[in-house]
């Protein structure tokens, strides 16, 4: 297994956790509908309903983290980043990793999976009401999105270990953009020709105003 396999390998099981997650929005989504409907038209409000929306909510979150590191989405101070070299870029970013993420994340595992072990043996359950919902399947989130970002962490130091080799960054595995975003990168990408640069330039110079006309209220015209 070569290097850009392994990369590419590691960002398919993320993305795929990551899409897969997604879904829990519409279970989400559906608790919420029904706890309304339920609360304000039948007036019997459920007692649980606020655990078990977090729980939906935090097991996204977490399963998430993997699916963003993979899609180079976290924040961070680009107006410093943006400007260094692929090398100092690389160089700076194993520093954090080594120092910051690896640590952190051993340690979320370690904890989250004491969590979740004694969560099990005793059958843990929300005590918010007698019969609340089950907390030890949300627990076992925990260690299981710890080890996707530790796995995805790997491979963003092999990506930093490949960029102080090269100068270059490896490619990642993309997902969907929001169509502003690729526009822009169209914009001021070097390998385009001057035609499509300059109607990437025009699509997001439209979405611009039509983003500061929703913002300052004013009227959109179809």
């Amino acid at each position: 297994m070569n290097v850009q396999h392994f990369l590419n390998t590691v960002d398919a099981i993320s993305v795929w956790v990551g899409k897969a997650a997604a879904w829990l929005i519409i279970g989400l989504m559906t608790l919420v509908c029904v706890e309304v409907f339920k609360r304000y038209i039948m007036n019997m409000p459920t007692a649980w309903i606020f655990d078990a929306s977090s729980m939906f909510y935090g097991s996204l979150f977490m399963l998430a983290g993997a699916y963003t590191l993979a899609q180079n989405a976290h924040v961070r101070g680009d107006f410093l980043y943006s400007s260094m070299r692929p090398r100092t870029q690389a160089a700076l970013d194993l520093v954090l990793y080594i120092v910051f993420f690896l640590p952190g994340i051993a340690a979320l595992v370690y904890a989250g999976y004491d969590y979740a072990a004694l969560s099990w043996r005793i059958g843990e359950h929300s005590t918010v009401t007698a019969e609340g919902p089950p907390i030890y399947y949300f627990k076992s989130v925990i260690p299981l999105a710890g080890a996707l970002l530790m796995l995805q962490g790997i491979a963003e130091i092999t990506r930093c270990i490949v960029c102080l080799k090269t100068g270059e960054w490896p490619s990642r595995l993309k997902d969907v953009a929001e169509i502003d975003v690729v526009e822009e990168q169209l914009a001021h990408s070097e390998h385009v020709d001057e035609e499509t640069r300059k109607l990437a330039i025009e699509r997001a110079q439209q979405i611009d105003e039509t983003a500061r006309k929703r913002g300052s209220g004013g009227d959109l015209q179809t």
